[in-house]
């Protein structure tokens, strides 16, 4: 069981990191009707982590599987980036969606 957890965590992790790496290149495509979905399904996601303590509820769940406490116990993903990931993507969200709203306001 923890291995599909580990595998389902991942792909989810994989489809927000991916859109938030997507927001600045549909921006400058004018794709912004796709920019905005990706944005409020990242923010409900956030919304999530609020909720559940900045924790992901997946990690709660693979927790009743393992003893283990690894930061990357629950997710398959070098350690280093499960310890920085909040931070790199967080930062990454930010200036993406900066950069979607400049692009918005420049072709207004």
């Amino acid at each position: 069981m923890l291995t599909a957890i580990k595998v389902l965590h991942t792909v989810v992790w994989a489809f927000f990191a991916a859109a938030i790496v997507a927001l600045p290149f549909l921006a400058v495509q004018g794709a912004f009707g796709w920019a905005a979905i990706l944005s409020v399904l990242i923010l409900v996601e956030c919304g999530v982590l609020l909720a559940n303590g900045w924790r992901c509820p997946m990690t709660d769940l693979a927790a009743k599987y393992t003893a283990d406490r690894s930061p990357n116990f629950d997710i398959y993903m070098p350690k280093w980036l499960a310890v920085h990931n909040k931070t790199i993507f967080g930062t990454l969200f930010l200036l993406n969606e900066a950069i979607v709203v400049v692009e918005w306001l420049r072709r207004r």
